[in-house]
C-alpha cells in the first residue's frame, strides 16, 4: 500500500487552509506537524467534511510533535514519548509494519553544535530501544531536525549514523570499536543545493559572518536499510505551494510572514 507522508514545521502560524489544501493536494495519509499552535479540533475541522471523519488524531505525551492520520489510531500505537520525540508502530492490515520516529531538535538559535550532535546520540538510542521492542529495524525518521544532512549529529556513528549512499546504507550496519552502529539512508542529500526541481534547501537563512551556507535542509526523512526498497525517490518533495497558494517570496525563500519558515516535505513508502 502507498502511504503518503507530509512533514511541515508551522513556526507557530495559523496555517490550517495552507494545511488543508497540502492534505487535499497530496493525498496524505499522515500528517507529521512542528511548531503547531493551533487547537487539535480545529484541525481536524478543516480536514473533515461535514458529517464524515476522515482523520483522527492518536493520543501522545509529545508536546513538540502532533501527528493526524486517516488511518484509525488502533492502526498508529504509540511506542516512546518523549519530550521532542515520539515513535509510533504503523500497522495497517495486510501490510508492512513500521516503527514511525517524529523528531523536533532544538534551535541552533539556543543551542551549540555540539550539544545537537549529543542530543543525536540520544534519539538514536531512543530508535535503537524501540526498535528492540518492535522486533524490527523498519524504522523511518522525519522532523525538523536543526542539522544539515552533513552535520555530526546526522552522519557520525553514534549519532544518528545516516548516510547519502544507498549502497553503503543497505550494509545494515558497520563496526566501531567493537560496536555494531546501524546505519539510516538519508534520501535529503539529493535535495540540497540546485537540485531539478528549485528550492534549494527547506529553510533559508543568512548571516554577516564568515560561514553561512545561505540555504539548509533541516527538514529531513530518513530510513533504515530494510525500507529503502520501499521508499518512492521520486516521490520525496520539498513542497513550495499549497495548492496554488506560495508558500514562497518573490526571491524564491520561505515566505515566513505568509506562511512559513521552513518549508513542507512530502514523501512516499510502499508498505
Amino acid at each position: 500500500m502507498l502511504t503518503t507522508f507530509l512533514f511541515w514545521n508551522l513556526n507557530k502560524k495559523s496555517l490550517e487552509a495552507h494545511i488543508a489544501a497540502l492534505v487535499g493536494e497530496h493525498a496524505v495519509d499522515v500528517l507529521i506537524l512542528a511548531e503547531c499552535a493551533l487547537e487539535p479540533e480545529l484541525i481536524l475541522r478543516t480536514l473533515n467534511p461535514p458529517g464524515r471523519t476522515e482523520f483522527h488524531l492518536p493520543p501522545s505525551l509529545c508536546r513538540c510533535i502532533r501527528i493526524f492520520t486517516r488511518f484509525s489510531t488502533s492502526f498508529l500505537q504509540p511506542v516512546l514519548d518523549a519530550d521532542r520525540a515520539t515513535i509510533r508502530q504503523l500497522a495497517l492490515p495486510a501490510c508492512t509494519e513500521v516503527l514511525v520516529a517524529a523528531a523536533h531538535l532544538p534551535s541552533r538559535i539556543w543551542w551549540s553544535e555540539e550539544s545537537l550532535n549529543f542530543e543525536c546520540s540520544e534519539l538514536a538510542r531512543m530508535i535503537t530501544k524501540a526498535e528492540g521492542e518492535a522486533g524490527h529495524r523498519r524504522t523511518i525518521l522525519v522532523g525538523d531536525l536543526n542539522m544539515n544532512p552533513f552535520d555530526k549529529g546526522m552522519v557520525a556513528a553514534s549519532g544518528l549514523h545516516a548516510v547519502m549512499s544507498r549502497e553503503v546504507a543497505s550494509r545494515g550496519e558497520r563496526t566501531v570499536q567493537d560496536r555494531q552502529c546501524r546505519f539510516f539512508y538519508n534520501p535529503m542529500w539529493s535535495h540540497f543545493g540546485d537540485h531539478p526541481e528549485r528550492p534549494a534547501g527547506t529553510y533559508y537563512y543568512e548571516r554577516a559572518e564568515q560561514v553561512t551556507y545561505f540555504w539548509n535542509v533541516f527538514d529531513q526523512v530518513v530510513v533504515r536499510p530494510d525500507l529503502i526498497e520501499r521508499f518512492q525517490m521520486n516521490g520525496l518533495r520539498i513542497l513550495t505551494s499549497a495548492a496554488g497558494r506560495p508558500l514562497i517570496t518573490g526571491s524564491g525563500h520561505p515566505d515566513k510572514e505568509g506562511a512559513s519558515d521552513h518549508l513542507p516535505i512530502v514523501f512516499k513508502i510502499d508498505l
